[in-house]
């Protein structure tokens, strides 16, 4: 295995690193949240605590019982980057991917970061998170083929639908959400939150 050293004084917005280098700095630094985004830019993302974590997996568990009576597709955690065509290597709190999509990957792409767009995402913003940056975020994954996401602001109690093509819906909190096309019959009732 290739050992590579990030020195610690260094300007992260002009880092060029190939494909192969960015797996091995994530790879050998399990221990940082590092995503790259389009332009190439390092992102090191901290830490989340309790609450967000706790919504975090709420979330996932939602998405992930619809997806085993639907078998329709696979669920992605946090912990998966996802090369997008974009440029861009994103991890997004809660992924998913159609089933023919992800099988049409080979076995060595499934098992690093795959280069794919996933169908959905879903971002939550911790309280350390600019919402700004999340925005941005979402829109890179539209740019790269994602089709519908949402982006919960628990700050602003407000959901952020984003759709391929169409102008980001903001809604406040409560409602129901929809997986519309993208995810038939996958609905969510999300409350006002709590604790912010």
């Amino acid at each position: 295995m290739t050992t590579l050293t990030l020195p610690l004084k260094v300007d992260l917005k002009h880092v060029d690193l190939s494909d192969e280098q960015f797996y091995q700095l994530c790879i050998n630094n399990p221990e940082l949240n590092i995503e790259r985004n389009a332009q190439g830019v390092l992102i090191f993302m901290p830490p989340i605590g309790g609450e967000s974590g706790r919504r975090e997996a709420g979330l996932i568990t939602d998405l992930n019982i619809w997806n085993r009576q639907t078998k329709l597709g696979e669920v992605f955690s946090s912990s998966t980057i996802f090369k997008l065509p974009g440029g861009g290597d994103r991890s997004p709190d809660a992924a998913w991917v159609e089933s023919s999509r992800w099988q049409a990957l080979t076995p060595e792409q499934r098992q690093k970061f795959p280069p794919i767009a996933p169908d959905f995402v879903i971002e939550l913003r911790s309280r350390t998170d600019s919402l700004l940056m999340l925005q941005e975020k979402m829109q890179e994954y539209m740019d790269s083929g994602v089709k519908l996401g949402w982006l919960f602001n628990p700050q602003g109690q407000q959901v952020e639908i984003y759709r391929q093509g169409l102008t980001k819906e903001v809604r406040s909190l409560p409602t129901q959400l929809s997986g519309e096309a993208v995810l038939p019959e996958f609905v969510l009732q999300v409350d006002r939150f709590t604790d912010d």
